[in-house]
């Protein structure tokens, strides 16, 4: 390991702002990581952790020491019922690892294609897409306690999973590194390794849950557009990532860290009454309650396509915020507000930002 000094951090997060690290290390064993954790305790200073940047906006330099995990490795285990337990270090680029699980024929990832990201920030946001939260497939994660070096291991329940929230940005905020995540999924038989046993008495009841997520955004209308009448894992990854492309701009052309902002999810009272007043206001069920497409809120309030200098709206996805260049963080962060106060104002929802904001 290096430890760097004056670092620039512009390259290393998916808005591109122009700021520095007082001090930059990157860790790329789990060795590397402990060792961190040892000199941690000979400074005072902040740490700061990052793995892709892709959740994250700077308003100002990191005074303290930045973190990157650049951990690589993959395992796998057979369960025997026609699961695969699947174990990616957190330094693995998580979009190359859906591309993996998908090529190996392991199904239950691939709607959660083209995230940005790494795999050790996938359980801490649980991030989503397309009708599939990453909880639904986490069977457990690993991780170091920051303050003793000590292993750590939650199963998924364990992990208090919400709606882009979990344990690790409550009770375990700045407390612990994630280190490896363990995720189970369905093995199609076709894919499975020669001499794979699995069980006859259990072989039917996997293939018949074994079914596809498409009744989410546009995939069923892709796919038909793609001309492919049986689909397959492949297929729905192919569709995932044409939407995404479609609809959103390139980190590595367009400054941005994907949705800045939560779908409100509202009581279905609350709902009720929106609906009255504005009657195509869309929606999706989430378990006893309704969730709002955020774009929309914001749409309707008429940011889509706003531009102040260099921050802006994306002209296709309202809930894109972007750098188109020299914006500072701050810019970035003064937009995100006016445009919660102003969905507040028109319909009384409060927008809450996906974004850490350092």
């Amino acid at each position: 390991m290096h430890l760097e000094q004056n670092v620039s951090l512009k390259p290393l997060h998916t808005f591109g702002i122009d700021v520095k690290a007082r001090y930059f290390v990157e860790a790329r064993t789990e060795a590397d990581i402990r060792s961190l954790l040892n000199y941690r305790h000979m400074i005072f200073m902040p740490i700061l952790i990052i793995g892709g940047g892709s959740n994250m906006l700077f308003t100002k330099d990191f005074e303290g020491i930045v973190i990157r995990i650049n951990t690589k490795g993959i395992e796998t285990a057979e369960t025997g019922d026609g699961h695969i337990l699947v174990t990616a270090q957190a330094g693995e680029v998580w979009d190359e690892f859906v591309d993996y699980c998908v090529n190996h024929g392991w199904a239950g990832i691939e709607n959660l294609s083209l995230i940005p990201g790494t795999v050790g920030a996938a359980p801490i946001q649980n991030i989503g897409a397309y009708g599939v939260e990453v909880c639904d497939i986490i069977d457990s994660v690993n991780m170091v306690e920051i303050d003793s070096g000590n292993h750590l291991t939650l199963t998924r329940d364990e992990c208090k999973f919400g709606y882009r929230d979990s344990i690790f940005k409550n009770e375990l905020k700045g407390k612990v590194i994630v280190t490896a995540v363990t995720f189970k999924l369905n093995g199609i038989p076709e894919y499975f390794p020669e001499g794979f046993q699995i069980d006859n008495s259990s072989i039917c009841e996997h293939l018949n849950a074994l079914t596809l997520n498409l009744d989410y955004g546009n995939i069923r209308e892709e796919i038909s557009a793609m001309n492919i009448t049986h689909p397959g894992i492949a297929d729905v990854r192919e569709a995932v990532c044409r939407i995404r492309r479609r609809k959103l701009p390139d980190p590595a052309e367009l400054g941005n860290a994907g949705s800045f902002f939560k779908n409100p999810v509202v009581d279905n009272q609350i709902f009720s009454t929106l609906k009255e007043k504005f009657p195509d206001i869309p929606s999706y069920p989430s378990g006893n309650r309704m969730k709002i497409p955020a774009a929309w809120l914001i749409e309707q309030c008429g940011w889509k396509g706003k531009r102040f200098g260099d921050a802006g709206v994306h002209l296709n996805q309202p809930l894109v915020l972007v750098n188109y260049g020299s914006a500072t963080g701050n810019q970035i962060l003064d937009l995100s507000r006016q445009i919660i106060d102003s969905v507040f104002l028109k319909f009384g929802i409060d927008l809450v930002s996906e974004v850490n904001v350092y």
